[in-house]
């Protein structure tokens, strides 16, 4: 029980803090830029990173069993590729969009049995699995490859346009695609055994074991489910780019990563949420928005959010050694 009062508090905090930080950024951006502090600039933020939050909602599984993977960007990189290859050659999205996630899911799977059934370590083997798939991105084709799908494109500019105030807002309808994607995935970590046995692994996996849990496979279907939202986000990504290209998405495992972190999520695992891992990248995005509106080089964004992951492991790691001084002294 203490356990549990325990991890609550460092989640509600660093999601909190998380929330005042992105609250604080817009507010000093709307008094510093002109347009800034809109609706338009506030749904843009989910218009630009509508995959990225696709792809942190999975990989925050992953990081609550205290596992991590780091193969996402070349899973969301191949994904685009393949796609864009297959549709030009004349097949179907109908066809495509199936492939494409169901080699997320063998990739998920195969990451996942080699760290459970192998003792793989799991940086190692998901370095493999990135190895192979930025790989097999050159082996479809190193130049970028344009989408003409009809099926795309519509997907691509199909939005909701609204009025408020004498601001026209617009939202794209892939943006609720993943917000669809961070409801289900919520409902699964919050009501069902599943869920819960992947907070219990996080936690103590041989405690999670000892108490009948099925660990193995709840810890392959976390490597699963990450994966395949990997390929969901490479899928929303092609809609937003219309192309396929093998060096997309360079690092942006640390992008997915840094969003959980500093949405309130433990590396060591047991502890976080996927809103948590949304306010992350709304954080990431309005960073990349002042980094934009001051003109400066792009890298700029990669500085600041790498300064702001090392930040809240920090905070992170000293919340947890309070909150087991507490204990102690209970």
């Amino acid at each position: 029980m203490n356990k549990k009062k325990k991890s609550i508090k460092i989640e509600n905090i660093s999601m909190i803090i998380a929330f005042c930080l992105f609250v604080i950024m817009f507010i000093v951006g709307s008094i510093k830029y002109d347009h800034f502090g809109t609706v338009s600039t506030f749904l843009n933020l989910f218009n630009d990173n509508a995959y990225l939050i696709v792809v942190a909602v999975g990989i925050t599984f992953v990081l609550l069993t205290g596992g991590i993977d780091i193969s996402v960007s070349s899973v969301v990189a191949f994904t685009c590729v393949l796609s864009a290859y297959l549709l030009q050659r004349g097949w179907s999205a109908v066809i495509v969009i199936p492939i494409v996630l169901a080699i997320g899911l063998l990739n998920g799977f195969c990451v996942g049995y080699c760290v459970q059934v192998f003792k793989i370590q799991p940086f190692i083997i998901t370095l493999a699995s990135q190895f192979l798939l930025r790989g097999m991105c050159a082996v479809v084709s190193t130049v970028s490859i344009p989408i003409e799908n009809g099926f795309y494109k519509a997907a691509a500019l199909k939005k909701i346009t609204f009025k408020i105030g004498r601001t026209n807002a617009k939202l794209y309808l892939y943006v609720f695609l993943a917000l669809l994607v961070v409801l289900v995935a919520y409902y699964v970590l919050k009501y069902t055994r599943f869920g819960r046995t992947i907070y219990a692994i996080g936690s103590n996996e041989q405690s999670a074991e000892y108490m009948g849990l099925n660990v193995k496979w709840v810890k392959i279907g976390a490597y699963m489910i990450c994966s395949f939202c990997a390929a969901l986000g490479g899928i929303i990504f092609s809609f937003y780019t219309l192309a396929g290209y093998s060096l997309q998405n360079m690092g942006m495992e640390l992008d997915a990563i840094a969003s959980a972190v500093i949405g309130g999520t433990l590396l060591s695992g047991g502890v976080g949420n996927v809103f948590g891992s949304v306010i992350g990248v709304l954080i990431q995005g309005i960073i990349q928005t002042i980094v934009t509106y001051q003109n400066l080089n792009a890298w700029w964004t990669k500085v600041t959010v790498a300064a702001l992951l090392c930040l809240f492991i920090v905070m992170q790691r000293l919340i947890s050694i309070r909150a087991d001084k507490q204990k102690g002294k209970g």
